[in-house]
């Protein structure tokens, strides 16, 4: 595949800690979309930097939308869709040129959680379809993110990206309490025959942290990751406690 017919398309708010080290990995791009959410901090002055970045602005309403607003925007035959805390790797890159199955309208990219840039062995990151062919896709609603619908074919790489998100601890325990009240109104408004077993254990509220923990830790293999794997670790166990919380106060409301 040709680097020339890929366009990265980056969201970004307020991602200053985060977006010189993703810009970096992208200097091979022809043109690279940044759909950014008024920021305040000196995320459009790093954004502005680089000569090949295209910048849009849009007042933030759901991530679906901001997404299907990035597309819009994209005039190659293939597009990276990248949150602005995802590094590519140099094997990643070649291996994007080595692509050549023409049957194929995307592929999803495994990753790789890093805390403070170490990648961990314990993450429950699932695979992402993150490059794929514009006309072929669209994004839809799922609980406090989004999912991309594809037409057509299909595949996975081996290669990761590297999720390496640095930003203050305030910053994402703001992003998880706003995230959870969407994901809990997701799993009240939807039957359990229509949810996935995961989500049901979620719904119960009483376990998810705890299976989280070990979940992490022992079948993942984070407590070999050193400190860093329990900082992962209680980072999602907390998420999932926040999640229960709110849909204790959701049933208590309704």
């Amino acid at each position: 595949m040709n680097l020339d017919h890929i366009t990265p398309l980056i969201l970004t708010y307020n991602e200053a800690p985060n977006i010189e080290r993703t810009l970096q990995k992208l200097s091979w791009a022809k043109e690279i979309i940044a759909i950014d959410s008024y920021s305040a901090d000196s995320t459009l002055e790093i954004l502005k930097s680089y000569p090949q970045v295209k910048i849009f602005q849009r007042k933030f309403d759901t991530h679906t939308q901001q997404w299907n607003y990035g597309l819009d925007q994209v005039q190659s035959e293939w597009v990276l869709s990248l949150d602005a805390d995802y590094v590519l790797t140099d094997r990643l890159i070649e291996t994007f040129k080595s692509l050549i199955d023409s049957n194929i309208n995307g592929y999803f990219i495994p990753f790789k959680y890093c805390v403070f840039g170490k990648p961990l062995q314990g993450t429950i990151l699932p695979p992402r379809l993150a490059l794929f062919r514009p006309d072929s896709a669209t994004y839809i609603d799922d609980g406090h993110t989004q999912l991309l619908k594809l037409q057509g074919r299909s595949s996975q790489l081996d290669v990761y990206i590297h999720h390496d998100d640095r930003k203050p601890l305030s910053r994402w325990l703001w992003a998880q309490d706003r995230y959870m009240v969407i994901e809990a109104k997701k799993l009240l408004e939807t039957p359990d025959r229509e949810l996935s077993w995961g989500d049901r254990i979620r719904k119960r509220k009483i376990f998810a942290p705890f299976i989280i923990l070990i979940y992490c830790l022992i079948i993942k293999g984070g407590i070999f990751d050193g400190w860093q794997g329990w900082y992962y670790a209680f980072q999602r166990t907390l998420a999932e406690l926040l999640l229960a919380i709110h849909i204790i106060e959701a049933e208590h409301l309704r």
